[in-house]
């Protein structure tokens, strides 16, 4: 073969040969040879011009041509660095290629595989032999397929290998190449085994959250909330068995900006077991790389029995189990001793209540209130100190007694509260101003026994809200403060209506055994314009006594049961929804007509509507029961509220049409907190079952509640453990989504 230098130099030669001759015939034949000579030097041009294209040609095609080599060699080179190898089959030609890795990988010569191409396939561990089959179907299809099987090398090491087959079909349906990639996988596969095995040998509940999903759980973790295998807990969200505030809180804790790297954080919170049953458990959570992902590793284990050898220890007759401060009967008690035995000295009752504490309750729940509330009892006891015995009466009250304390001592430990309450509560990363009003009485001027000095340490706590909140005031009998408060809050609500701030919230009732709604309680709000929240507590009262409870009970029972229809209408027709009457309506003569033309007018059959009645309706006897027999005959449904509190004797109790009565909520607080242990409760639902009523519980707030209603056969229970009172579009969510309050959040 000529080489490109010597082509180059032959024509040259050429050209100048030619050349050579045009001048020499030039002589001999001057003007042929001249025309000759002009088509010849352009065709000599264009040949020349010609000529050098190809040559720069040639150079940029050597040029391009070592580098690819080069290129070659370097990617040989890396292959040979990297357990991996290709395996590449066309098909047509039946001609295989396959790259030295593979000799690295499985331990045979290059040449084995060629002389017998089945030899990837006869050394690859028996027990892995199955995947071939799924592997061979979606070849067969033309999709990509990546498997992963062991290998017995020829000296009896046994590897991991991943193979990543990609088959090319053309148009009619022919396999016509095949390209495999393979890696050695064999370091990774033995950690993840090792990693599983410790997992699932584990103890402990482990667990893998990504995005509010479930992404892996132990077998630990599956006899921890009651499921029988992986496959009923992957995948649901955590929501199912913690609460939102619970995941919310671990998200935004393990995912925060500022913690470090690899720190973890500790966690106890309860756990809603399959059953239904809650556990509580104590958790380290921290991020891991789950599948290429950021997510929440959980670490945790059942400590359900130590936290009840704790609640054990806080049940204790005279504390408070929520913020641990002496509760109301631990206070009297010891208020009676300082009374007894150190008559002669001046003490201070402070008395105080949290300013719009029930709207943060209502809105945020008790979860968030009671932390509150815990936080609350923490700036008491620093405000302080050791000056005297803080204690909490219930709610959002709390009672301070301050020994052989003049009022001047009493007024620095009040500023001192107030200076405490400056700050906002955080709570779950959301601040709350909370801000106290504090009464204070002193002995022996304003009261000689511990009755008269709550009372009057009441009643000026009172007058400290008028005077704007936020403030103290002592007890004097000057009760103008008292008397402003309440005309305020009358003018107040002879235009709450007209200016639409009254609206109704509806917390349901359940079926204590089944966990079914049964029914739905109407319940009065007001939001003020102004003056903001105002509890039912301190305007119905009020209400009832200026006779402005007529027309607000009208305007909540069109209400209600209006929504009641709308519900009904949207396919929701299985319970009765409850409204509570008062004896001021009862008095009115119009209210038996006001409601049989509401119930003709809204379309409604009579059967969705129960009105709850108050035990004081027995004093006029007489009158109520005409009323409540024509209620009856309506079919409205009728029960008893607050029964135990008020003016009940069985004998006229059993002659009237009552379907229902309902324990009122202090006890159901006995039940953890009170020395009988319930006994009321039990004594109350006996009776109701003899007398063939059906026994609600209101005011349920534990499941230590739950467990002992349903052990005594109360049928329908509710309160904030299952539901807060919900807006009517909250509550129709509520319904769409099972009946589940976690689904809200």
């Amino acid at each position: 073969m000529v080489k490109k230098g010597n082509l180059y130099m032959l024509l040259l030669i050429l050209f100048f040969f030619l050349l050579a001759a045009f001048e020499a015939a030039d002589i001999v034949f001057p003007e042929m040879i001249h025309s000759i000579k002009i088509v010849s030097y352009i065709t000599l041009t264009i040949y020349i011009a010609s000529t050098f294209i190809i040559f720069f040609l040639l150079k940029e095609y050597d040029k391009k041509a070592d580098e690819f080599q080069k290129n070659q060699k370097k990617m040989e080179n890396i292959f040979d660095t990297l357990d991996v190898a290709i395996w590449s089959h066309d098909m047509k030609n039946d001609s295989l290629l396959i790259t030295p890795g593979i000799e690295k990988l499985y331990g045979y010569k290059m040449e084995n595989f060629y002389e017998d191409t089945n030899l990837w396939k006869e050394v690859i561990y028996p027990e892995d032999l199955y995947v071939l089959e799924d592997r061979g179907q979606k070849l067969a299809m033309g999709q990509p397929v990546t498997s992963q099987y062991r290998i017995i090398r020829p000296d009896g090491e046994v590897r991991w290998i991943q193979d990543r087959g990609i088959p090319t079909i053309d148009q009619k349906g022919d396999f016509v190449d095949f390209n495999s990639v393979l890696f050695d996988i064999t370091d990774r596969k033995e950690s993840e085994g090792l990693y599983q095995s410790l997992v699932e040998m584990s103890p402990d509940i482990i667990a893998v959250v990504y995005n509010g999903k479930i992404e892996y759980i132990n077998e630990a973790g599956c006899k921890l909330i009651g499921a029988d295998c992986q496959a009923e807990v992957i995948g649901q969200s955590a929501k199912n068995f913690v609460s939102s505030q619970i995941t919310d809180l671990i998200k935004s804790r393990v995912f925060s900006t500022d913690k470090l790297e690899t720190e973890r954080f500790l966690f106890e919170f309860q756990v809603r077991r399959t059953d239904g049953e809650s556990i509580e458990v104590e958790m380290a959570a921290r991020t891991i790389l789950y599948e290429g992902r950021f997510a929440v590793q959980v670490v945790g284990r059942d400590i359900t029995q130590r936290k009840k050898s704790e609640q054990t220890i806080k049940f204790m007759a005279y504390y408070d189990t929520l913020t641990g401060l002496p509760n109301r009967n631990q206070f009297r008690y010891h208020l009676n001793e300082i009374l007894h035995h150190q008559e002669n000295k001046t003490h201070a009752v402070i008395f105080l209540d949290l300013d719009r504490f029930k709207i943060i309750n209502d809105t945020k729940g008790h979860t968030v209130g009671d932390i509150i509330l815990q936080k609350v009892a923490a700036r008491l006891e620093n405000a302080v100190q050791n000056e005297g015995l803080v204690s909490r009466q219930g709610g959002d009250e709390f009672i301070i007694l301050l020994e052989d304390s003049e009022k001047e001592n009493a007024s620095r430990v009040a500023k001192r509260i107030l200076n405490e309450f400056s700050t906002p509560f955080e709570v779950y990363s959301d601040e709350f101003y909370v801000t106290p009003s504090i009464g204070i009485s002193i002995y022996p001027t304003d009261g000689t026994d511990e009755e008269a000095l709550i009372k009057n340490a009441d009643t000026a706590m009172y007058q400290a809200k008028d005077h704007g909140k936020n403030t103290y005031q002592f007890y004097s009998n000057n009760l103008d403060g008292i008397s402003t408060w309440k005309m305020k809050l009358e003018n107040w609500l002879r235009r709450a209506l007209e200016q639409e701030q009254m609206t109704l919230h509806y917390q349901p009732q359940f079926d204590l055994r089944t966990g079914q709604i049964v029914g739905v309680e109407a319940l009065i709000r007001w939001t003020h314009p102004e003056y903001g929240y105002i509890a039912p507590a301190e305007f119905i009262p009020l209400a009832e006594e200026t006779g402005l409870i007529v027309p607000l009970g009208k305007w909540i029972l069109r209400r209600a049961f209006e929504q009641r229809k709308a519900w009904k209408d949207a396919g929701y027709e299985d319970f009765p929804i409850a409204i509570n009457v008062s004896v001021r309506q009862f008095q009115d003569e119009n209210i038996l007509p006001f409601i049989s033309e509401m119930i003709e007018e809204v379309g409604l059959e009579a059967s969705y509507l129960e009105l709850e009645i108050t035990e004081s309706l027995m004093q006029n006897l007489d009158n109520s029961t005409i009323i409540l027999n024509q209620l009856k005959d309506l079919g409205v449904q009728l029960s008893v509220d607050d029964f135990g509190t008020g003016y009940s004797s069985l004998s006229y109790l059993k002659h009237l049409p009552i379907d229902k009565i309902k324990i009122d909520k202090s006890f159901v607080d006995d039940i953890i907190s009170h020395s009988n242990k319930g006994m009321m409760v039990k004594t109350i639902i006996d009776m109701g079952m003899n007398l063939k009523f059906s026994v609600i519980a209101e005011g349920i707030e534990t499941e230590e509640q739950v467990k002992f209603l349903t052990r005594n056969a109360c049928q329908i229970g509710q309160g904030y453990y299952y539901s807060e009172p919900l807006s009517a579009e909250k509550f129709e969510e509520f319904l769409l989504k099972g009946n589940d309050p976690a689904q809200l959040e």
